[in-house]
């Protein structure tokens, strides 16, 4: 079971760049998905979450109103397309799967237990 995420990328600030995870070994189209991201010298964390319907998001204010996520379970692909970038957005992207939360959606880092190996997005200023 793999998760793939991709997309990433060097960006200037105020650009846009748009990451795909694409599931392989396994479905995850009933299930919560999540992208979460990493600065260097900082934890991991939350950046947005998606139903597994699509029909539910869910977004860290950090990211409010700049990122969308969406889904087409067909393609057992999540997206996030970021625009608006900033210095700050700068980090590793990492995608995951919930395959035990009965919600329609979860921020919580330690509930998602399929986790993609990341793609790197840097802003420049």
């Amino acid at each position: 079971v793999q998760l793939q995420a991709s997309g990433g990328g060097l960006v200037q600030a105020g650009g846009s760049l748009r990451l795909s995870c694409t599931a392989s070994g396994r479905t995850f189209s009933r299930n919560v998905m999540g992208w979460f991201r990493q600065a260097p010298g900082k934890e991991r964390e939350f950046v947005a979450t998606i139903s597994w319907s699509g029909g539910v998001t869910y977004y860290a204010d950090s990211v409010k109103g700049r990122f969308t996520i969406s889904r087409d379970n067909a393609k057992n692909t999540v997206y996030l397309q970021m625009n608006s970038l900033k210095p700050e957005d700068t980090a590793v992207y990492y995608c995951a799967a919930d395959t035990e939360t009965s919600s329609s959606w979860s921020v919580r880092r330690t509930g998602y237990d399929y986790w993609g190996q990341g793609t790197q997005v840097t802003v420049s200023s």
